[in-house]
């Protein structure tokens, strides 16, 4: 099992290579809802994305006889992006399996980092399949999303920044895909202040995550339709599923409609632009879908910020909603 220590061993190797990212305030947001809301900006992070954090981790940890075989990773695009850039700078090539229907921007990003993208639809073929037959003919090493012991504890870097920017918090939200983001948050919040609650994100379509842990079991569901493309993933991770059915308090479902709200909250008063999948922890906090004590102290993970432009536009403007 994953532990601080591994965490901590993940911020000693990406001290210098992932930025520290901003704890943001919201005076506007604290007044209207009582508490003191503690944003973590992950949507500035290196690729736009906390997704750096897990990929650098992994990769700075293989051999470097054996990196330089190459990597692979399949994504929706933050995480293609991420370990794209993470291979880059550490000297490995990268190949990413990609959906056909991948926002542009994420396309392009990862391209700019120099891997190569194989395609696929994600709403007919297996990603992981894929990428497993890729990886075993070319002799690739696999650089998991989420199900991966040290993608997790890199992740879980976030939190321990967080501690050390705002001390202790009596909760933290966090979006939840396949886990791996909140699993490791999670791991080093309770290690710091066992206390504190946490609690993750879904769009409310995209569910597998409370299903799972209604059930202790994980559910697998169709590919979820939302706007949050960062999070159709259809079924919890193995690893990351045995974690969090111990650690967290439960899951938050929100809306598309939430989603853009959040979307427009962020980039009207804090100034960031968010994807909408970055957008989901705020969106649970800003619809008041979870209660709390007056005065609370809240950690809210703002994940991502790899939005086309002309799409970000047509969300605020209420025409691109599906």
């Amino acid at each position: 099992m994953i532990g601080i220590d591994d965490v901590r061993a993940a911020a000693r190797r990406l001290e210098g290579n992932a930025y520290v990212t901003p704890m943001v305030r919201s005076p506007v947001l604290d007044d209207q809802l009582g508490l003191t809301a503690l944003l973590k900006a992950e949507s500035l992070q290196r690729t736009g994305s906390f997704k750096f954090r897990g990929a650098y981790n992994k990769i700075a940890s293989v051999p470097a006889q054996t990196r330089k075989h190459g990597v692979l990773a399949f994504s929706s695009g933050n995480h293609a992006q991420a370990v794209a850039l993470a291979a880059s700078l550490l000297g490995a090539p990268a190949t990413i399996v990609m959906p056909t229907d991948a926002p542009a921007v994420k396309l392009a990003g990862t391209r700019r980092y120099g891997a190569e993208i194989v395609t696929y639809d994600r709403y007919a073929e297996d990603r992981e399949q894929i990428g497993l037959a890729i990886a075993q003919e070319r002799g690739l090493t696999l650089v998991p999303p989420f199900d991966d012991p040290l993608v997790i504890a890199g992740q879980g870097t976030i939190s321990l920044e967080l501690a050390e920017q705002a001390g202790d918090v009596d909760a933290l939200l966090a979006p939840v895909s396949g886990g791996g983001l909140i699993a490791g948050c999670a791991l080093a919040i309770k290690a710091l202040h066992p206390s504190t609650r946490v609690l993750g994100v879904e769009p409310e379509t995209a569910d597998d995550y409370r299903r799972s842990l209604a059930a202790d079991r994980r559910v697998a569901i169709d590919v979820p339709r939302t706007i949050a493309d960062a999070l159709q993933v259809t079924t919890p991770g193995e690893l990351t599923f045995t974690i969090n059915r111990g650690l967290l308090e439960g899951i938050v479902t929100v809306t598309d409609a939430e989603l853009i709200e959040a979307m427009r909250f962020a980039f009207e008063q804090l100034k960031l632009v968010l994807e909408p999948g970055g957008a989901a922890a705020l969106a649970a906090l800003f619809s008041g879908r979870v209660e709390f004590a007056t005065g609370a102290r809240v950690g809210v993970i703002l994940s991502g910020a790899n939005v086309d432009p002309v799409r970000f536009c047509e969300l605020l403007s209420g025409a691109g909603q599906r």
